[in-house]
């Protein structure tokens, strides 16, 4: 058992090194004073002073907070709805949306980026809007974070226990009192779960927003793929771990408030 243990341990931990030996490369060359190559020619923040300079990047970053922000509160909205809809009410269609909910989670990204292109170039020919741009890669994040929180809403559904509904009913509380003293209060961890995921997986898109974005709605991805095509520069290593930083911050969060739901 110890040799078991022993090689699990290892085969382990060169499991994760191989994970995550790239990303903590990035990190400590974001402070390489080295303008190119990898070899280390000492330490400084010169990059992320520079960042800070960069009009380009600025606005990148900005883009990419208002679209995962607005995405992320319509997708948790609609998402809650969803999920508590297919959770509490029989309705024509509910085991066919039920069952072909997690569709778009397990459809490749670069699928849904080009029938998410055609379908807005088809609405532009038919309609005469949605040109591609910000409003048009909100609906695209949109239509992929609603089934993650939609999930994670009924799971959190599923272990409530429902005499606590039928108690509030019980003692002449209307549906709507029910839903939002004694449902709503309990889901919002799931919720609050959902949401972060929602932000974390939009912050992080790079497929969607590529083929939905137009002129005037780069986002930070977008800009360093761009950018390396032109070469990897110490301000892109300083870039990408601002960005992971971002998502392992959400990731925690999303971790503990899961462990809240669980609790």
């Amino acid at each position: 058992m110890k040799a078991g243990s022993k090689t699990l341990g290892g085969a382990a931990l060169v499991l994760f090194a191989f994970l995550y030996a790239p990303i903590v490369t990035v990190m400590i060359l974001s402070f390489n004073a080295a303008h190119h190559g990898v070899g280390w020619q000492g330490f400084t923040l010169h990059w992320y002073r520079a960042l800070l300079e960069n009009r380009q990047a600025l606005e990148a970053g900005g883009n990419t907070l208002v679209l995962a922000v607005i995405s992320t509160g319509v997708a948790t909205g609609l998402g809650s709805m969803l999920g508590y809809g297919l959770s509490r009410y029989d309705f024509p269609g509910r085991r066919f949306l039920a069952r072909w909910l997690p569709l778009p989670v397990f459809i490749p990204d670069i699928v849904m980026a080009v029938s998410l292109l055609l379908f807005f170039s088809l609405v532009r020919r038919w309609l005469g809007f949605l040109e591609l741009g910000l409003v048009t890669m909100i609906l695209g994040h949109v239509t992929f974070q609603i089934p993650f929180v939609a999930m994670v809403i009924r799971a959190r559904l599923a272990g409530l226990d429902p005499a606590l509904e039928e108690a509030a009913h019980d003692l002449g509380a209307t549906a709507w009192q029910t839903f939002w003293r004694i449902t709503f209060p309990l889901i919002l961890p799931g919720v609050l779960a959902g949401a972060m995921m929602a932000f974390t997986l939009s912050l992080d898109d790079f497929v969607v927003s590529f083929f939905t974005s137009g002129p005037g709605s780069t986002t930070l991805p977008i800009l360093i793929y761009s950018s390396v095509k032109r070469g990897i520069t110490p301000e892109i290593n300083a870039l990408s771990t601002l960005i992971v930083l971002a998502s392992i911050l959400a990731a925690i969060t999303v971790n503990l408030l899961q462990r809240r739901q669980k609790s």
